[in-house]
C-alpha cells in the first residue's frame, strides 16, 4: 500500500471522516465520467468534414506541376486536379453538396503535423511515400515515381555525384533529398557541404545566384523549376536518380473510410482513362504559366502501378 501523506492545506481534512468520504466519491465518479472523454476517438474526415462544411486542402507553392501558384494565387497542377476530383467524392458520400474548399499551403517541413492536428485533411504536393512517414500518416494509391538528381547552372562542370566532392550542395528542409544526400555524403566520402532551404524556390536561387552549386531534389520538380525559371536555358538537370521513390496523396492514420475513398476515386480516374489524359496536360502538354511543355513520358514504375494500384512505400 502507498500512503499519500497530507498537508495541512488539505481542505477535506478539516471536516468528519463522512465528508472526506462524500469528497472522494464524488471526485472517483468524475474522473470516471472524464475517462471516455480522454480516450475518444478523433472523427473521421468524412464526419468532420460533413459536420463543418468545409474540407482544407494542402498544396504546395513550388512544386511544379503537382500543385503550385502559376498566377501567385490559385493552386493548380496535376496532384491538384485529382484532389479536385476526390472532393467532388466527398460531396456525394457526406451529402454536403455545398461543401466549401479552403486551399491551405504548406512546406515540407509543416506538412505532417499540420495534417495530424487537423488543419488540413489531405496534402496534394510532392510528398514521398516513404515507410518512416508512414508511422505519421497514411498514404493513397502512389501516383508517381521519381528520385534525386541535382539542378546546377547550364555552364556548371558538375554532370554526375562525384562531381559534388566538396561542393555546396542546397536541398529542401523537410525532404526526403535532404537525408539521401546526407547518407550518400558521408557513405562515399564527398564531403558535401549540405545547405537548408525552407522551400523549393530558395534553393533553386541559391543555385542561380552562386550561392550553392546544385540543388538535390526531386527531378520532376526540378524539371518542373527549370521550365519556370525567368531563364530556363541558364539551367541544366544532371546526375543519374540516386533512388526511385513515389508520390502518393497524403491522408491521417486510422482513417480506413476516408482512404478507401481516396483509392477509389484515384482508381476510377484509371479506369475511366482520364488519370492518362491528365498526366499528359500535366507532363506532355504546355502548362502555365509560361506555357512550357515538360516532355515527360510516363515511367515504367507508374505504368505498372496503374494496374497495382499500390501504395507501396519507399524503403
Amino acid at each position: 500500500m502507498v500512503v499519500v501523506p497530507t498537508t495541512g492545506n488539505d481542505p477535506t481534512m478539516s471536516h468528519p471522516p463522512v465528508f472526506r468520504a462524500l469528497a472522494a466519491s464524488v471526485l472517483a465518479c468524475s474522473l470516471l465520467a472524464a475517462a471516455p472523454l480522454a480516450g475518444a476517438q478523433t472523427p473521421s474526415t468524412l464526419d468532420k468534414v460533413k459536420a463543418s462544411g468545409v474540407i482544407a486542402v494542402a498544396y504546395r507553392e513550388s512544386s511544379v506541376p503537382f500543385s503550385y501558384l502559376a498566377d501567385g494565387q490559385n493552386p493548380t497542377g496535376f496532384g491538384w486536379e485529382i484532389c479536385g476530383r476526390i472532393v467532388d467524392a466527398v460531396k456525394q458520400a457526406t451529402g454536403r453538396a455545398d461543401l466549401q474548399v479552403r486551399p491551405q499551403a504548406v512546406t515540407s517541413a509543416n506538412r505532417v503535423p499540420l495534417l495530424q492536428n487537423g488543419t488540413i485533411d489531405i496534402e496534394c504536393g510532392s510528398t514521398t511515400n516513404n515507410s518512416a512517414r508512414g508511422k505519421q500518416v497514411q498514404f493513397a494509391t502512389n501516383y508517381f515515381y521519381t528520385g534525386t538528381r541535382f539542378l546546377v547552372k547550364a555552364g556548371s562542370p558538375i554532370r554526375t555525384l562525384a562531381d559534388l566532392q566538396g561542393r555546396k550542395v542546397v536541398s529542401t528542409t523537410g525532404t526526403t533529398n535532404m537525408l539521401v544526400m546526407r547518407n550518400v555524403s558521408k557513405e562515399k566520402n564527398l564531403d558535401i557541404d549540405l545547405l537548408a532551404a525552407k522551400d523549393h524556390a530558395e534553393a533553386a536561387l541559391l543555385v542561380e545566384n552562386g550561392r550553392a552549386d546544385a540543388f538535390a531534389m526531386d527531378d520532376i520538380l526540378l524539371y518542373g523549376i527549370k521550365a519556370n525559371a525567368q531563364n530556363p536555358a541558364s539551367l541544366a538537370v544532371v546526375g543519374e536518380a540516386l533512388q526511385v521513390e513515389p508520390y502518393a496523396i497524403m491522408l491521417r492514420r486510422d482513417d480506413p473510410a476516408f482512404k478507401q475513398l481516396v483509392d477509389g476515386t484515384i482508381a476510377g480516374l484509371v479506369r475511366s482513362g482520364d488519370f492518362e489524359k491528365l498526366y499528359r496536360k500535366w507532363f506532355q502538354s504546355p502548362i502555365p504559366p509560361k506555357g512550357v511543355n515538360l516532355g515527360l513520358p510516363m515511367g515504367d514504375e507508374l505504368k505498372a502501378n496503374l494496374t497495382a494500384l499500390s501504395d507501396q512505400p519507399a524503403l
